[in-house]
């Protein structure tokens, strides 16, 4: 089959209206952070998708073709870990504390397949179970689609105050939206 027309143009889910799509191509969680790939729908029709930037494609989002058609992204099933216990907020803060995107269900959580933090859930009393289902996770605290680093979209805080620490504390770890400057202890003086 021929190919389709390239996709320079994303729509998110809410914006499309009344507009049917044309066609539906299934990515996983991973596959649907992409600036620049060839994809195939479910047709087996291929496009390229050619967006200015990076971007984290939700399900339900559309690839607008040059031509104007739309093809609908959906969520492929992939390992997951399904998180139940009684105290699920407890359980979303060790999640969030390791920076691990995280779909959060009335009564579970849904995280990707890794041993680690499943044996670390197990320990904090969550049961924990084996899926293949679609992985769609909330978005960055910022916006940004993914929880991956702290990023401010372009922007910085540059002219903000200086928070100054004294050298040697540790091992602390700050997280800040300003600068951090860390000061040389000073000399003891002679006795």
């Amino acid at each position: 089959m021929p190919d389709l027309p390239p996709a320079h143009r994303l729509i998110r889910k809410p914006e499309t209206g009344a507009r049917v799509p044309s066609g539906r191509v299934v990515l996983g969680y991973d596959e649907r952070f992409l600036r620049r790939k060839r994809l195939m729908t479910e047709d087996d029709e291929g496009f390229l998708v050619d967006l200015p930037e990076t971007t984290s494609v939700s399900a339900g989002d559309c690839f607008e073709l040059l031509d104007g058609r739309l093809i609908e992204v959906g969520a492929a099933a992939e390992p997951v870990l399904v998180v139940t216990g009684e105290n699920l907020a407890r359980l979303a803060w060790h999640i969030g504390n390791r920076h691990t995107p995280c779909q959060i269900g009335a009564d579970r959580l849904v995280i990707r397949d890794d041993h680690v933090l499943k044996a670390m859930l197990v320990q904090l009393g969550a049961t924990v179970g084996h899926a293949m289902e679609p992985f769609t996770p909330e978005g960055g605290a910022y916006g940004h689609g993914r929880t991956m680093g702290h990023d401010h979209g372009g922007h910085d805080h540059l002219r903000g105050p200086v928070l100054t620490l004294p050298h040697g504390l540790g091992g602390l770890h700050v997280h800040h939206h300003g600068m951090v400057k860390v000061e040389d202890e000073p000399e003891a003086p002679d006795e």
